[in-house]
């Protein structure tokens, strides 16, 4: 089964305010990120943290589960490590996926899923245009490295720790922006 961990923990500090539930065309942020992914996987968890609440009630009527990550400041690293440890045993892979990435075209996540099923690598790791980023796919192999993850780098630092094992998937598309700032957000009413 293929798992998704969305990362919905963060605590906004740029923006200053939850940003996963700001409007974004009548819907939470959060929601168009889970809404995205829900079709493509067996099974999603979404990592919470302080306002945990608000994050299931902007979920509401989704078919997901929820981890609480207990030290949400100890950043990423530390939700990706919540999710992964919620995961069903049976779990083949998982794609980490973004809270606030409201836009990931389409076709991204399908294209990932299908080079992991086709692929001898453990991780498949987008690059647009030259620059990687998210969403990636990990196999239940690396788990237990997602599992020890403590620091805020994410999971980066296992995709970077051995590049002989991640499949690059080269995109000629623009990364999907994050919503960190007021000015990613007032940029995403614009773009889209």
């Amino acid at each position: 089964m293929i798992a998704a961990v969305v990362l919905a923990a963060g605590f906004a500090r740029r923006m200053g305010r939850q940003k996963l539930l700001l409007e974004f065309k009548g819907k939470p942020v959060v929601r168009w990120s889970v809404e995205a992914v829900l079709p493509h996987v067996g099974d999603c968890v979404v990592v919470t943290g302080q306002d945990d609440a608000a994050v299931r009630a902007a979920l509401a009527g989704l078919g997901v589960r929820f981890a609480i990550n207990p030290r949400p400041q100890d950043g990423q690293g530390s939700s990706i490590a919540v999710g992964v440890a919620a995961l069903k045993p049976w779990t083949s892979a998982a794609v980490i996926v973004l809270g606030d990435q409201p836009q990931t075209p389409a076709d991204v996540l399908p294209a990932l899923l299908a080079a992991q099923a086709r692929g001898s690598k453990p991780i498949v790791a987008p690059s647009y245009r030259g620059l990687r980023g998210t969403p990636v796919v990990f196999a239940s192999e690396v788990f237990p490295e997602l599992r020890a993850l403590r620091s805020d780098e994410g999971a980066r630092t296992v995709v970077a720790a051995r590049p002989d094992r991640v499949e690059t998937l080269a995109l000629d598309i623009a990364m999907p922006a994050d919503v960190d700032t007021p000015e990613d957000f007032a940029r995403l009413h614009v773009q889209s």
